[in-house]
């Protein structure tokens, strides 16, 4: 069972309660009870994720540590969303994640089982296909094109400042430079990815690096 480190069970409902009344004093009414069907599901969903990462330990979720806060509300938004539940709370968590954490991450995003994310701010996701095992750091894009949108494959890193953009695919192990644009390209997977001349997109083999991050 998850550890709620410095908080618990009631005290952590009542903190998110408490925060979307705050930045969004619309007077809404039963917030409390519709987060409260949703919030062991996403707990669930969220030490699964926890549990996988190896610099965070296993079985214990900090609310004021941020990336694993941002996480968690995205779990809880999405679980909402799932259960076909109060569509304009699942739009309030999303703001209110975009507003702590500098995250651009809609409920309706089908995210990973596992992910990792270094830093938050800056980062925008897009309704693309994620694989399990994404390391997202600052300021990493993942957007469409005319309408299509990337496929990343299990074990993709971005580092800060990169963007995977339209009909791409990035294969499993494919780890992405700082600064490195990735738009309508393929990588061939366990590669780093590097910018070359005339923005040509470089590819050197690479083992898996999916085990420096998370358990499996």
């Amino acid at each position: 069972m998850l550890k709620l480190l410095h908080s618990s069970r009631k005290s952590l409902l009542n903190y998110v309660t408490t925060q979307l009344e705050g930045f969004f004093p619309d007077g809404q009414t039963g917030t409390k009870q519709i987060l409260d069907a949703c919030l062991d599901e996403a707990l669930t969903r969220l030490e699964n994720c926890i549990n996988a990462v190896k610099m965070w330990h296993p079985g214990e979720f900090d609310y004021l540590h941020s990336s694993q806060y941002a996480i968690f509300l995205y779990f809880l938004a999405n679980t909402l969303w799932r259960k076909e539940g109060n569509q304009r709370i699942c739009v309030k968590l999303f703001f209110l994640n975009k507003s702590l954490n500098g995250i651009d991450c809609f409920y309706e995003i089908e995210m990973p089982d596992i992910f990792f994310i270094g830093h938050s701010v800056g980062i925008v996701l897009a309704k693309a296909t994620y694989g399990n095992y994404l390391v997202l750091y600052q300021n990493s894009t993942i957007g469409k094109n005319h309408g299509i949108a990337p496929v990343l494959d299990q074990g993709v890193i971005l580092y800060p400042n990169t963007a995977i953009i339209g009909a791409s695919h990035v294969r499993s192990g494919s780890v992405i430079s700082q600064g490195v644009s990735i738009i309508n390209h393929e990588t061939p997977g366990n590669c780093l990815v590097y910018q070359g001349n005339a923005g040509d997109l470089v590819f050197r083999p690479r083992r898996d690096s999916v085990d420096e991050y998370f358990r499996r």
